[in-house]
């Protein structure tokens, strides 16, 4: 089911789809890097810690103020075309 719970303003969507770009290009960079290269190992590790703090920090923060409706085992989405958020079941 998917259900749409609110609606977010531009400059928020500006803001959860760099972090989401972020943690795509992050996870895309964790396939090629191996522990064996210390240094930029542990730099993506950090770096994808402190982003997905981030993340969660933004989904929180926004699901307070907007109020959004949840469900145990349900997930939000948001359509970065139209702001809308939505709860999927």
């Amino acid at each position: 089911m998917n259900k749409i719970v609110g609606k977010i303003t531009v400059e928020e969507r500006n803001e959860i789809q760099m972090l989401f770009e972020h943690r795509n290009g992050l996870d895309e960079i964790a396939m090629i890097v191996s522990k064996e290269q210390s240094t930029l190992y542990d730099k993506l590790v950090k770096d994808k810690k402190e982003t997905n703090i981030r993340f969660q920090n933004w989904w929180e923060e926004k699901a307070l103020k907007y109020q959004w409706e949840s469900t145990e085992g349900g997930k939000w989405k948001i359509d970065f075309k139209t702001c809308d958020v939505y709860l999927i079941v």
